[in-house]
């Protein structure tokens, strides 16, 4: 049987370490809707400790995903963590009893969320923070210099190594680096969702990280007959096939997809080293692209 590892994705820096490219999210550990535990506590660990085993480097995750449940599993699975570990969190929401995720972008509300990714890691400082903005299908135009300057004192203050942003436009990413350094821009991207394709090629110049959330569909899987054509041909899946694309579409962008079953983490994992030859990857450029212009940041 063939093992993937996270090596021969290649590395990229985050937070001025390097990581594999190809990581691990981890909101898919907790229970239904990402609330309460998991139906098999002892299968979510395995996944954590399969997923550092393989080579992953690069955990995505958030105090609100549970809430609290999925960084208890994280800390209880791999504290004391590898040196080479970068745990990426992110805040800006939190949960109401009824699995709501309204926005917390308050300064008070912001250090609780910090301090509380913090406890409940059991680290004194966060790699890498980044701020989730509003919106789902896509993100809100707004300003977010009250919340990320909150997310800069407390940088400053030491509790966060490197900040980030999630779910923001180029106006807002502009904005964000006007008042601190960022490290990553975690936005919705796939093979189908490629709204941010110029943002993309603008990043990799500036040598800042793309973390695409929801990289093979979110809640429903990606669906493309194109897509179900390439893996049949590759004798693959569809989804390895949809990370490979990913991996190739540039050397910014870092990969975290997420399960909570060790044998979909090993097959996800395959994808490392899943090479798309040009009529596969022009095959699959098809699926999506706004054709935007180019933008400078």
């Amino acid at each position: 049987m063939t093992i993937g590892t996270a090596e021969p994705s290649g590395t990229y820096p985050l937070g001025g370490r390097p990581v594999f490219r190809l990581g691990y999210g981890a909101m898919q550990l907790a229970g239904p809707h990402v609330m309460g535990p998991p139906a098999d506590r002892a299968e979510a660990v395995a996944v954590l400790r399969r997923a550092v085993e393989l080579g992953v480097n690069h955990i995505d995750t958030s105090d609100y995903y549970g809430p609290h449940v999925v960084n208890e599993l994280i800390r209880e699975a791999l504290h004391p963590y590898p040196e080479d570990l970068v745990l990426v969190t992110k805040v800006g929401a939190r949960r109401t009893p009824e699995g709501g995720w309204p926005e917390a972008l308050g300064a008070e509300e912001l250090r609780s969320a910090v301090e509380d990714n913090l406890r409940n890691l059991g680290v004194d400082a966060i790699d890498v923070v980044n701020l989730r903005m509003p919106g789902f299908a896509a993100p809100e135009e707004r300003s977010l210099a009250e919340p990320f300057e909150a997310l800069a004192r407390l940088q400053q203050e030491g509790l966060v190594k490197h900040l980030g942003v999630s779910n923001v436009t180029t106006q807002m990413l502009a904005e964000a680096r006007s008042i601190a350094p960022v490290v990553c821009v975690q936005n919705h991207y796939n093979l189908v969702h490629r709204d941010d394709d110029p943002m993309i090629d603008a990043l990799a110049r500036e040598d800042i990280a793309y973390v695409p959330f929801f990289p093979l569909g979110g809640f429903t899987p990606l669906q493309s007959a194109a897509l179900e054509t390439v893996a049949r041909r590759l004798e693959t899946t569809p989804m390895q096939v949809a990370l490979a694309w990913l991996l190739a579409r540039s050397p910014n962008v870092l990969l975290i997809p997420g399960t909570s079953s060790v044998a979909h983490l090993e097959e996800n994992m395959l994808a490392s080293a899943r090479e798309l030859g040009p009529l596969e990857l022009q095959e699959l450029d098809r699926i999506g692209g706004t054709g935007e212009p180019d933008v400078d940041l």
